[in-house]
């Protein structure tokens, strides 16, 4: 069984290359990147892979897929071409790192997750989705915490205990056909998130939140989709907890507490 992981130079691939290499044999987990040379403390063979480019010679021979999503406005289009390719390559199963409640949820980026899980399942390939909560790490960055999101609860989850679900999946048999939904233990608020950090919480609407990051020289397109995701926190999106975390790690996922004290 060969495996191999996308994005081994970003923040979730190269922790999921990490715990895959723990649990199976080194030879039989591989990565892929635009720049293998920018990942070369992967510890495994990282291969040449550009969704916009030849992917023949990355996918040739691999098993397993764990696809970790692009970013991006082109992002479904990459993943067209990557789900193509793994079809042509002859990869029996395909991991795909989706969001939460992807085929339902009103954040704007679940959009091209839907998508991308439409076409996995069109492709005929074996799946399983992955739909990560918000990452714990996303609200951790020094500063006043300033949120779009009123008095929303939110069960986010460490990037550490989601690299290590994909790759419980992606070694062990058992997953195909499997949407796991996967969030933290405990739904939080903003407010709560404030105290831990010594700080208070300021609430704002949508507008000002848009203009606050874009004063920070975000891109518009960043600053729409983040607030976006904090106006539907307030409204209730993401404050479901599910078990599907705690089954595939084997232990009660991260806290935001305990992110919190670690990050400080």
């Amino acid at each position: 069984m060969t495996i191999l992981i996308t994005g081994a130079t970003g923040h979730l691939g190269s922790l999921i290359i990490e715990h895959a290499r723990r649990l199976a044999p080194t030879g039989e987990v591989l990565g892929s990147a635009r720049d293998p040379r920018k990942a070369e403390h992967a510890g495994v063979e990282v291969r040449p892979g550009d969704f916009a480019g030849d992917l023949s010679s990355t996918f040739a021979g691999v098993d397993r897929l764990v696809l970790v999503s692009a970013d991006g406005p082109n992002r479904l289009d990459l993943h067209r071409a990557a789900v193509r390719a793994a079809v042509d390559a002859g990869v029996r199963h395909v991991l795909y790192t989706s969001v939460t409640d992807a085929d339902t949820s009103p954040l704007s980026l679940a959009a091209d997750h839907a998508a991308t899980e439409r076409l996995i399942r069109a492709s005929g390939l074996a799946f399983t989705f992955l739909r990560n909560g918000m990452y714990h790490e996303n609200y951790l960055n020094p500063g006043p915490v300033v949120t779009a999101a009123g008095d929303g609860r939110i069960a986010s989850a460490s990037r550490d205990d989601l690299a290590l679900a994909a790759a419980v999946a992606a070694t062990t048999d058992g997953h195909e056909g499997v949407a796991y939904e996967l969030t933290g233990p405990r739904a939080w608020s903003f407010d709560e998130l404030a105290a831990l950090r010594g700080t208070t919480h300021t609430k704002v609407t949508a507008e000002e939140r848009v203009a606050g990051l874009r004063g920070f020289d975000l891109p518009d397109s960043l600053a729409e989709l983040l607030t976006d995701i904090e106006v539907n926190i307030g409204r209730g999106a993401l404050s479901e907890v599910r078990p599907d975390l705690e089954k595939l790690i084997g232990r009660a996922p991260t806290t935001i507490e305990d992110a919190a004290r670690a990050a400080a």
